[in-house]
């Protein structure tokens, strides 16, 4: 059927039986982010390595980062070779 202006009627979106499985992303560690504050940077990633985080990154306070969510990373700002504050992703 043709509409006014030249559009045309679109056909129906495909079901959901005939689509791609939605991926289930890998969990993350259990772990709380404050349970580093305060350690030396060198420790903390240390031991977010042993508990399972694939990646561990050190800021500098106040760093430019972009703000995408990466499971199993874990972020560190780092003041003065100390872990000031810690968050996934």
């Amino acid at each position: 059927m043709r509409y006014p202006f030249g559009f045309l009627r679109l056909s129906p979106a495909p079901t959901v039986s005939g689509m791609a499985p939605i991926p289930t992303p890998p969990r993350q560690p259990d772990d709380s982010p404050d349970s580093y504050v305060g350690l030396d940077s060198e420790s903390a990633e240390r031991i977010a390595r042993r508990r399972g985080w694939t990646t561990v990154r050190a800021l500098p306070p106040g760093s430019i980062i972009t703000m995408e969510f990466v499971v199993g990373r874990l972020n560190f700002e780092v003041e003065a070779g100390r872990v000031i504050r810690c968050w996934h992703g």
